[in-house]
């Protein structure tokens, strides 16, 4: 069980690392957008896709930067008491805050299911049998079977009018990091509270 556990924090904490410090560099891409956006409204025609590019690059940020966040520690924490305390009560205290943030990401999760489902047009309760219905029509019909089972492809209300599933699965896949993080952290804190390492 031990190895297994290792495995999984050994494979969580270097993906989310390696994804982290790729999505660190997204804050050049927002200012470029954001100088271009003022460029362009200055000396040319003020461009329509800007401000809601730098909204969805802004997402993709905080969003798949979090799980590194939370690996690195750089989350707020009230160090009041807590730099004090030993290692050993640290870690009670974070596993037993990480299990509060897992439920909370859970919800989260549970959010972004359905509103990635209702902007790719499905309407109804079960957000988790359309993703199913959805993967099987793709792998056994290709994309045409795909598009048959999606509805109304939900799009911003703005003159762009850029589709909006895109930067939804970005927040559902960073969601879901987040929740693997969280358990590698919980595992880790498991650890040190045995007084062992990982």
């Amino acid at each position: 069980m031990r190895k297994l556990a290792c495995t999984y924090v050994k494979i969580v904490d270097g993906f989310n690392r390696g994804l982290g410090r790729i999505i660190m560099w997204g804050i050049f891409v927002m200012a470029g957008i954001l100088l271009w956006s003022s460029m362009s409204k200055t000396f040319f025609n003020p461009s329509l896709w800007t401000l809601e590019v730098a909204q969805f690059a802004m997402v993709a940020y905080y969003v798949l930067g979090g799980p590194y966040s939370i690996q690195m520690g750089s989350n707020v924490r009230m160090d009041l008491f807590y730099a004090d305390w030993s290692h050993k009560k640290k870690a009670w205290f974070d596993a037993f805050t990480v299990l509060l943030l897992v439920f909370y990401i859970g919800v989260l999760i549970y959010g972004a299911l359905n509103s990635t489902a209702y902007s790719l047009g499905y309407f109804g309760k079960n957000s988790l049998e359309f993703f199913w219905d959805l993967t099987t029509a793709f792998l056994t019909g290709g994309p045409e079977a795909a598009t048959e089972v999606m509805g109304y492809i939900e799009r911003s209300p703005t003159a762009w009018r850029p589709y909006l599933w895109p930067v939804k699965f970005i927040m559902l896949f960073g969601f879901f990091l987040m929740l693997l993080q969280c358990i590698s952290e919980l595992i880790k804190d498991i650890a040190r509270i045995k007084g062992e390492d990982i």
